[in-house]
C-alpha cells in the first residue's frame, strides 16, 4: 500500500517577464524597486524572470532579496544576454544553459530577438529534500499573427525545448517550467510542448484561479501594452505560463494561480507590460503517484496519436520555414553575384576605353563602385552564410521530427497489435481540462 506524507508540502512559483531594456524600457529602475519589493513581501519559493537584460539589475535584485531569496542565478547568452533569471528560497544545487539554434535574423534592428540570445536556463533545486528541476524561457515574439514570419524559429525554439526538458529531467521528482512562451494555449508549438512533455498548464488544472479575463496576461488595461500588439484580440491575451510535472515518487497539484491585473495599489504604473504568474502548487509525496492522478505519458494510445498529429503539424511548418529560408539563401548568392558585376565594372572601364570617355574617368568614381561593390559582396556573403546555417537547423529539426514520428508509428502499430486499451493510463495531456481555453 502506498505510504504519504500525513501533510503535503506547498510550493509557490512565481513567473514574470519584466520588460527590463534599460533606457528603452519606461520607468526600468523604479519598476525593479517595485519587483524586488512584491518578491521580498511575497515571499514566493522560486521566481523566474525574464527580459532581464542588464546583469546590473539582476545584481540589485539579488542585493535586495539576499535575505528573502538567498539562492539566485543568472544565464549569460547571446550579445546583450538571455534576459533570463531565477531566485529561490532553497539551495541551487546546479544549473544549465541551452541557447535556442534559431532566434530571429541579426538584421531585423527594429525586432531584436537574434541579439537576445533567446534561450531555456535549468536549475536543479533541493525542495523539501526532493529534486525538483525548473525551467525558465522566453521563446521569439510573435510580430503579426497574420503574416507570422517567425514561426518556423518559434516551433524549432518549442522542439528543443521539449527534447531540452525530456532528456535533462529523466531523473526529477518535480518539473516545473516557466516563461513567456510568445504563444497562444492552442497554438502549435504549445500543444506540442505539452504533448511531448507530460507538462501541464498550472491555468487549466487550478482549482482556483484570481486574475485577468481567461488568464490573459497581456491586456489592454495596462499602462504599458501598445494596443497594436492585441490585434485582433481586443481585452488581452495569454502567453505566460508555469507548467508542472510530478513524477512516480510525487504527485503535483496546483491549488491556485493568480494574475496581476495591470495596475499596482499605490503606484502610478504596473510592474510590467505583462502580467505576473503566481501558482501555489501542493506536492504529495507517495510509492505510487497512479493512485494520486499521476499517469505515464507515452502509455496511452491516444497519447501517442495526438504527439503523432502535433508532430505532423509541426513537420510541415518547418518544412515551409526551410523551403523559405531556401529562396533567401538564393538571393543572397543573387546578391554577390550583383556585387561581383560592379567591382568588375572598373577594369571594364579601363580595359575597354570605347566604352567610357577617359575625360570622364576618376579615380574618385572607381574607388566609389569598388567600395559599393566590396559591401555589397561582403553583405551577401554574411548573408549566405546566415542563411547556410539556418537551413542545416531547420534540416536537422525536421531529421529530428521525423525519427520521432516513425518511433510513434511503431508504437502506435505495437499497441495496436497487442491489443492495448488506453483505459490502463491515459496521459495528463490528454486529460479533459478543468478550465476551457
Amino acid at each position: 500500500m502506498a505510504t504519504e506524507r500525513p501533510v503535503p508540502d506547498k510550493l509557490r512559483v512565481f513567473s514574470l517577464n519584466c520588460w527590463g531594456i534599460r533606457f528603452f524600457s519606461q520607468h526600468c529602475a523604479q519598476r525593479y524597486e517595485m519587483i524586488g519589493d512584491l518578491l521580498d513581501r511575497e515571499q514566493h519559493d522560486i521566481a523566474l524572470l525574464q527580459e532581464v537584460w542588464s546583469e546590473r539589475d539582476f545584481l540589485f535584485l539579488k542585493r535586495k532579496l539576499s535575505s528573502s531569496h538567498p539562492y539566485a542565478h543568472y544565464f549569460k547568452s547571446g550579445v546583450i544576454g538571455s534576459g533570463l533569471a531565477v531566485f529561490s528560497r532553497h539551495r541551487i544545487q546546479d544549473a544549465l544553459l541551452y541557447q535556442y539554434s534559431l532566434n530571429g535574423h541579426p538584421y531585423m534592428l527594429r525586432h531584436g530577438d537574434w541579439f537576445g540570445g533567446k534561450a531555456v536556463g535549468l536549475v536543479i533545486v533541493d525542495v523539501f529534500g526532493l529534486k525538483a528541476q525548473v525551467y525558465v524561457t522566453h521563446l521569439h515574439a510573435e510580430y503579426s499573427r497574420a503574416q507570422d514570419e517567425y514561426l518556423p524559429h518559434r516551433i524549432v525554439q518549442s522542439w528543443e525545448l521539449l527534447q531540452f526538458v525530456r532528456h535533462t529531467s529523466c531523473g526529477a521528482d518535480v518539473v516545473i517550467l516557466g516563461g513567456d512562451l510568445n504563444m497562444h494555449p492552442q497554438d502549435l508549438g504549445n500543444r506540442l510542448i505539452r504533448a511531448h512533455t507530460g507538462l501541464r498548464d498550472c491555468y487549466t488544472e487550478t482549482d482556483t484561479f484570481d486574475g485577468c479575463e481567461d488568464g490573459h496576461t497581456l491586456i489592454a488595461v495596462n499602462h504599458f501594452t501598445k494596443k497594436q500588439d492585441l490585434i485582433p484580440f481586443e481585452k488581452g491575451i495569454r502567453i505566460d505560463y508555469i507548467l508542472m510535472k510530478g513524477s512516480k515518487k510525487v504527485s503535483m497539484k496546483c491549488e491556485s494561480l493568480s494574475t496581476t491585473k495591470g495596475s499596482v495599489a499605490g503606484k502610478p504604473f504596473p510592474y510590467s507590460d505583462h502580467e505576473a504568474l503566481t501558482a501555489e502548487l501542493t506536492l504529495l509525496q507517495s510509492e505510487e503517484s497512479r493512485q494520486h492522478g499521476q499517469r505515464n505519458i507515452s502509455d496511452s494510445h491516444t497519447a501517442v496519436s495526438e504527439q503523432m498529429d502535433v508532430v505532423a503539424e509541426a513537420q510541415a511548418v518547418v518544412k515551409e520555414g526551410l523551403c523559405h529560408t531556401e529562396t533567401l539563401q538564393a538571393r543572397a548568392l543573387h546578391l554577390m553575384g550583383g556585387a561581383l558585376l560592379l567591382l568588375l565594372l572598373p577594369l571594364l572601364m579601363i580595359l575597354l576605353p570605347c566604352l567610357c570617355s577617359c575625360s570622364h574617368f576618376s579615380f574618385t568614381t572607381t574607388g566609389l563602385l569598388l567600395a559599393a561593390g566590396a559591401v555589397l559582396l561582403l553583405s551577401g556573403l554574411l548573408l549566405y552564410l546566415l542563411f547556410t546555417t539556418h537551413i542545416k537547423v531547420l534540416k536537422e529539426t525536421e531529421d529530428q521530427m521525423k525519427l520521432t514520428s516513425d518511433d510513434l508509428q511503431s508504437k502506435l502499430a505495437g499497441s495496436r497489435a497487442s491489443g492495448f486499451s488506453s483505459s490502463d493510463g491515459s496521459p495528463e495531456s490528454s486529460s479533459p481540462f478543468k478550465r476551457e481555453e
